[in-house]
């Protein structure tokens, strides 16, 4: 089946910047973190289902095992997100909301000048979808995880990406949760209950995303 897309709005997140310091004695942990994630200008980017493609490990060659290793990490991330919500693993890039590459993030440019590099990154566009049944408005996100880790810097990077890709565009100011602004020395491989208690907030938020589109988007 043909997908048509039309980009709808790009959406900027805080996830390429780095994070806003909070004054000392000003964020006391509680139970989530809901007050330091951004809707978009379109409302909150939520799915109550979510389609998801992995770039996959080459079949074969000298890069074979690695690839195999980092897609095992990313799996398991993946799986930690499925406890909490509906995921749908597609073969199909196309069919996708969330796509999850295996590459280096490129190098990303402060606002002082200099340049920072980065193991994982999460971009977030509004874009409207016709999937055959008419026009709907959905996140589109591009998960870029970087090769060459240990598996378990790996799984706790996907782990955090993720969870952008999943409507957390923020961070925690806790460094036991996965989405930590400053992350522990100890890779966080699963999901804090502040983590989860945030995201079931998230999904309990009125959304745009998701519902159809009252009449064909126009070009930009």
């Amino acid at each position: 089946m043909a997908v048509a897309t039309r980009t709808v709005g790009e959406t900027p997140s805080a996830m390429g910047r780095p994070p806003t310091p909070v004054p000392p004695g000003t964020s006391a942990p509680g139970k989530d973190y809901r007050q330091r994630l951004r809707p978009t200008g379109l409302g909150w980017p939520r799915l109550d289902h979510w389609c998801v493609w992995v770039e996959p490990a080459a079949a074969s060659g000298a890069g074979q095992r690695w690839d195999a290793l980092w897609l095992a990490a990313v799996e398991r991330a993946l799986g930690q997100w499925q406890q909490e919500l509906t995921i749908t693993r597609v073969e199909d890039p196309a069919a996708a909301q969330v796509r999850i590459l295996r590459r280096r993030p490129p190098l990303l440019q402060e606002a002082s000048g200099r340049t920072r590099a980065s193991h994982g990154r999460a971009q977030l566009a509004a874009v409207a979808v016709d999937r055959g049944a008419g026009w709907i408005l959905e996140p589109q996100v591009l998960v870029v995880i970087s090769p060459g880790q240990r598996p378990e810097a790996t799984e706790a990077t996907a782990l955090h990406e993720l969870g952008h890709a999943f409507g957390l565009w923020g961070h925690s100011d806790d460094p036991a949760d996965a989405m930590a602004a400053v992350p522990d020395a100890r890779p966080v491989l699963e999901l804090s209950g502040r983590d989860q208690a945030t995201l079931r907030w998230l999904q309990r938020q009125p959304t745009r995303f998701g519902q159809p589109l009252p009449a064909a988007p126009t070009s930009p």
